[in-house]
């Protein structure tokens, strides 16, 4: 009986001195959950005609949106490119934003599994092999920088179709070299200068997954082209930029940028 009693006696302190229950241990706090750290899938569409963009555009506006939404995921950005001299080829652009890896790999079967969505998108969903919607889509994953965990909507007034959407991809010549450029957007302070200059950023993502590695990607905006200018006037001219690039430890983080001019459809939430 004094075994026993000794026994429960230790249960009963072990309890005490591990208060938490795997409830309150398992359950993130707001502040924890406001700081975690998105997920982001950026898919790409390439046309070769007018009627395969159509196409698109209706499936995205009235049978892919709807469906990711009842997933859960409540913010949906769809941008088409301007074209240029240099980049011909007219492209869709759809951002989209996971709380998880986990919300990513079941976005896609969820839909599959949904009738609403398989009626509203029937035209997309079953073309032909001879006659597809789009010439080749690129799908690039990405994971939140730690200075800005998640995504947020720009305030802008201006005619989206007037509006610039700046996204930018930056190659690194080594593995080495791409962390320190992530580096200088959180510790060396490049977030807080696109904020301070008003850029309004949607996102900063490290690429986890892409054709071009290794790679960062990221999305500013702007009221129009001639405020975009006056933007990177201020930035590259900010006594902050540069002290920045004259720290020898950020020399030759970059190797090769790429970027788009795009604007947002009139179903985009951003």
């Amino acid at each position: 009986m004094k075994t026993i009693k000794l026994l429960l006696a230790c249960l009963i302190l072990a309890s005490c001195g591990n208060p938490k229950t795997e409830t309150e241990e398992t359950t993130q706090s707001p502040e924890t959950a406001s700081n975690q750290r998105e997920f982001y899938q950026l898919k790409i569409y390439t046309f070769s005609s007018e009627e395969q963009e159509a196409t698109v555009d209706h499936y995205l506006e009235n049978a892919f949106m709807p469906a990711v939404k009842r997933q859960g995921i409540d913010k949906v950005g769809v941008f088409k490119s301007r074209i240029t001299a240099t980049d011909t080829v007219q492209k869709t652009f759809v951002l989209l934003p996971f709380e998880d890896l986990k919300q990513f790999r079941a976005l896609e079967e969820n839909i599959m599994n949904d009738s609403t969505y398989a009626s509203a998108g029937s035209t997309y969903i079953d073309a032909n092999y001879d006659n597809p919607p789009y010439d080749r889509i690129q799908s690039i994953l990405m994971r939140a920088f730690p200075d800005m965990p998640q995504m947020k909507t720009p305030n802008l007034d201006s005619p989206r179709s007037e509006r610039v959407y700046e996204l930018r991809s930056y190659e690194s010549p080594t593995e080495k070299y791409y962390w320190n450029k992530v580096d200088m957007f959180n510790a060396g302070g490049e977030i807080p200068l696109f904020d301070r200059l008003d850029f309004q950023a949607v996102f900063y993502g490290e690429v986890l997954s892409g054709p071009k590695m290794p790679n960062l990607m990221y999305m500013t905006t702007h009221a129009d082209m001639d405020t975009r200018n006056q933007h990177w006037d201020a930035f590259v001219n900010s006594p902050e930029w540069k002290e920045l690039i004259a720290m020898p430890k950020y020399k030759n983080n970059m190797s090769h940028i790429d970027m788009w001019f795009l604007y947002p459809t009139e179903y985009s939430d951003y």
